[in-house]
């Protein structure tokens, strides 16, 4: 190659070598928007008139080639731009000898693709063309004069942005800024925005708000939908169809747009959503655009939308559907789980941090059972044990009186009101039945004055016409039928039969809440409208749980819960427990007598089951060492005795250990023991030296026993090994 070739004033011809024209000339053509295809026409067709320009160049019209597959692609990103990356491919592998485009910004748009690009063609030796003339990458002036052309497209770009954002901002500052409306609402050719014209459009949007304010979750209202067969009126945005109502199907994202979207409250709002470029990440679809809190909106204008709700109804559904989200701050919404209290209960030793519920299959049954449990020191500090552990139901017992009990004055009024709701429903869904009729009456007789219309002698039309007829005859007559079912099923106004069982309610509230028709999300449902929050605090390590309950509206009180618990040791009543089991055995009652009494004074058991039986008694007498003695026996007895001679109950106590423990060391020959005068009881003979072998007996370790076991056996076939060596 000669220096010629490098000569940095040479004009376009002198840049333009044969072995640029034997490769091929691409001529580029882009258009960012569809938009501008259709009506900027004069741009594509300039565009396509460099292929002329090629061949002026020199270059045959067969190695002319036209890259258009970006028609209709914005130039900001290279990812998404086909023809772009074809264009690349094709000057890496040496196959083109000069790229034209009408202007620089119409390759890229952003400083990277540009520099690529000419990079690339300054390695290949491939030139760059447009209407001002050759370039070519080599030679430094036209490379800088090419750089300051993608750095002045880059910036053209930004600047339009800048623009239209500042245009865009401005318009909607005024409140002026159209915007697509959503379901209930459409826009006059005046840009105003009104109501939809359809009544049956509005009582649909008017029926999902007041639904999602009495069943209080986004999937209720969805059931509610689909269970009543009821449709969204959503008016078409495309299509030859454009502008005309149609019926959907209900589903989830929809109507969380609906509750949402604050037009509804009659606000105008823009820049509710928001870029954020590090959202945005390479190789993904994202657009980087996230919901922004209403405080960092661009434009909150009230009042200036016709309103489905009042302002206070859009808030309380936005704080509703924030606490039905499940996360450490939020209740979550109500499941149909056993445990009434999840989402309210609070610690009261950590600071109050929410505690958690878990379930344990109950054996022999498919059901479970819950607790309730706050690990917040374990997890966050390492804790070795959680800060508290409450059994469920008896905890949920407790709540569930206090809210009946609460509950109780007001239930006549609560009676009524549900009354009321369940008319009012009723009216809103016969309102909803009669306007579908009326719709489908009207596009039936539609359907028949074009029938009529029509010329007999077109039967190719009038055939048509009449199968429509039919089908919305039959869709009038299928709506009709469903409608008289509807009326059947749930009549307009109650009847004297339900208004009395509503009534009847009102005096039996519990039987309703332990109703098995109620489930346990309405309990749930029902506890959250009249407890904020409920904070517990087991008493030590007893059974006792101080309750603190903060009702809706700013009221407190104070109680104290039972518990189960582990042991009875743990019972705030253990030595009044015992104390009175050892009373009562000792008057020589029997231990069914002695759990009756338990039972008739108060006494629980630890499990917190119901109450005492004479098998627990019995238990509980011999794991404490209590002896059960006969009163007429007990001088007998006192009469037998000599000195350094016990009984084993009063032994067992002197030892602190169980009596049943002590009878087993006296069948295995450890201790020395006589029967009584009466022959029913024993008398074991102890000083002081056989007090301090048996003190030493009691704390041996656990192989110890093991070691005797062995002793045992050997004794039993050796008379000369005592039993009451020790190992």
């Amino acid at each position: 190659m000669g220096l010629s070739a490098y000569r940095p004033w040479g004009q376009s011809q002198d840049k333009i070598r044969a072995e640029h024209r034997d490769r091929a000339a691409v001529v580029y053509v882009r258009q960012s928007t569809r938009q501008q295809v259709v009506e900027h026409s004069e741009s594509t067709r300039l565009q396509y008139a460099l292929v002329e320009r090629a061949v002026t160049l020199g270059w045959a019209r067969s190695k002319v080639m036209v890259i258009d597959d970006d028609l209709g692609v914005s130039a900001a990103r290279a990812d998404t731009r086909a023809g772009f990356a074809k264009l690349v491919t094709e000057v890496t592998m040496g196959r083109v000898g000069m790229v034209l485009g009408m202007e620089m910004s119409r390759l890229a748009r952003t400083g990277r693709d540009w520099h690529q690009l000419v990079e690339l063609c300054s390695l290949s030796g491939a030139l760059l063309a447009d209407p001002d003339g050759v370039y070519d990458p080599r030679i430094y002036n036209d490379r800088l004069l090419l750089g300051l052309k993608g750095t002045m497209s880059e910036a053209e770009l930004y600047l339009i942005r800048q623009r239209m954002l500042a245009g865009k901002l401005a318009k909607a500052e005024r409140g002026e800024l159209s915007f697509q409306l959503p379901i209930g609402y459409v826009r006059r050719s005046s840009g105003e925005a009104v109501f939809d014209p359809d009544e049956q459009a509005q009582h649909v949007v008017r029926l999902i708000f007041s639904s999602f304010a009495r069943l209080g979750t986004l999937h209720a209202v969805l059931r509610h939908l689909v269970d009543n067969r009821i449709q969204l009126p959503v008016r078409a945005r495309s299509g030859p169809a454009k502008g005309e109502l149609e019926w959907r199907r209900p589903n989830r994202e929809t109507l969380q747009i609906m509750l949402h979207n604050p037009i509804y409250a009659g606000y105008y709002a823009y820049g509710r959503r928001q870029v954020e470029h590090a959202r945005q990440q390479p190789g993904r679809p994202a657009t980087g655009r996230v919901v922004k809190a209403s405080g960092e909106w661009l434009v909150l204008l009230p009042d200036r939308m016709p309103a489905y709700i009042s302002v206070e109804q859009f808030e309380a559904n936005l704080a509703r559907l924030a606490a039905n989200r499940h996360t450490a701050q939020t209740p979550g919404a109500p499941r149909s789980g056993s445990a009434l209290l999840s989402g309210l209960l609070c610690c009261g030793r950590c600071g109050g941090h929410r505690m958690n519920v878990s379930y344990h299959p109950v054996s022999g049954s498919q059901q479970a059972t819950h607790t309730y449990g706050c690990a917040y020191n374990q997890i966050n500090y390492g804790a070795v044990e959680s800060c508290q552990f409450i059994g469920g139901p008896a905890l949920d017992a407790y709540i569930t009186a206090q809210v009946l009990t609460a509950v109780a004055p007001a239930a006549l009024e609560v009676s009524l009101r549900a009354a009321e709701q369940a008319e009012d429903e009723r009216a809103e869904l016969d309102k909803l039945w009669l306007q579908r009729i009326e719709r489908a009456t009207y596009t039936a007789e539609r359907v028949r004055r074009q029938y009529q219309l029509a010329e007999p002698e077109n039967r190719l039309v009038v055939r048509q016409l009449e199968r429509d007829w039919e089908a919305a005859l039959a869709q009038l007559d299928q709506l009709s039928n469903d409608y008289q079912r509807f009326r059947d099923t749930q009549p307009l106004r109650l009847t004297a039969t339900e208004r009395q069982a509503i009534n009847a309610l009102a005096e039996e509230l519990p039987a309703l809440w332990h109703a098995p028709t109620t489930t346990q999300a309405e309990r749930k449902e029902l506890l959250r409208l009249m407890i904020e929050q409920i904070e517990v605090n087991v008493a030590g390590d007893s059974e006792l749980v101080d309750v603190s309950i903060a009702w809706a509206g700013g009221h407190h009180t104070h109680g104290q819960a039972v518990r189960p618990v582990r042991r009875a040791e743990q019972l705030s009543y253990f030595p009044r427990m015992i104390a009175r089991v050892t009373e009562l055995a000792a008057r020589g009652m029997s231990c069914p007598r002695i759990a009756d009494a338990l039972n008739s004074e108060g006494f629980r058991p630890a499990k917190r089951s119901h109450r005492f039986t004479a098998q627990q008694v019995q238990r509980l007498i011999a794991k404490h060492g209590i002896r059960q003695t006969d009163p007429r026996s007990n001088a007998a007895i006192a009469a037998d005795l000599s000195p350094d001679e016990w009984t084993p109950s009063d032994l067992a106590t002197e030892l602190g250990m169980p009596t049943a423990t002590l009878h087993s060391w006296i069948i295995r020959g450890w201790i020395t023991a006589r029967r009584a005068r009466n022959n029913r009881h024993q008398i074991i003979t102890a000083d002081a030296a056989e007090l301090d072998r048996l003190r030493q007996l009691r704390v041996r370790p656990p192989g110890y026993y093991q070691r005797r076991r062995w002793l045992d056996a050997a004794a039993a076939t050796d008379p000369e090994i005592s039993r009451k060596d020790p190992p």
